[in-house]
């Protein structure tokens, strides 16, 4: 049987990918964690090699995407309130780097936060 992977994620650490994966086999979906012992062995190298990706069945693509969605974690304010997307007013963005250069991939925190918003893409700037 030749079965294809769907890379859903990607986390920094291998503990961080834990309650998705649970969540994942509690609903009946087979997960695989591509580099979780690399990075085990050796977390500094995180950020070269893309981090810990959680893979799951081609077949399962679509509902392991609907679970993710109901329990990932939504960029917040300072207030805790959502960050809106000024294109399409979705609550539903992410925080997002380019890490364009050696620096800036090495140590991400010293780039300005940007938010990349799920539902249109469209990156900015929070002031």
């Amino acid at each position: 049987m030749n079965e294809k992977f769907y890379t859903i994620a990607a986390f920094d650490y291998p503990a961080d990918v834990q309650i998705l994966k649970g969540k994942l086999e509690s609903e009946g979906i087979p997960v695989f964690l591509k580099d979780e012992y690399t990075l085990n062995s050796d977390p500094m190298i995180s950020n070269a090699i893309g981090g810990v990706k959680v893979q799951v069945y081609t077949r399962d693509k679509n509902q392991a995407m609907e679970i993710y969605d109901e329990i990932r974690a939504y960029a917040v304010d300072d207030a805790g309130n959502p960050i809106k997307c000024p294109n399409c007013k979705s609550p539903r963005s992410e925080v997002y780097y380019e890490r364009k250069g050696v620096f800036n991939k090495l140590f991400p925190f010293f780039e300005k936060r940007k938010y990349k918003c799920l539902n249109c893409g469209m990156i900015t700037k929070q002031d």
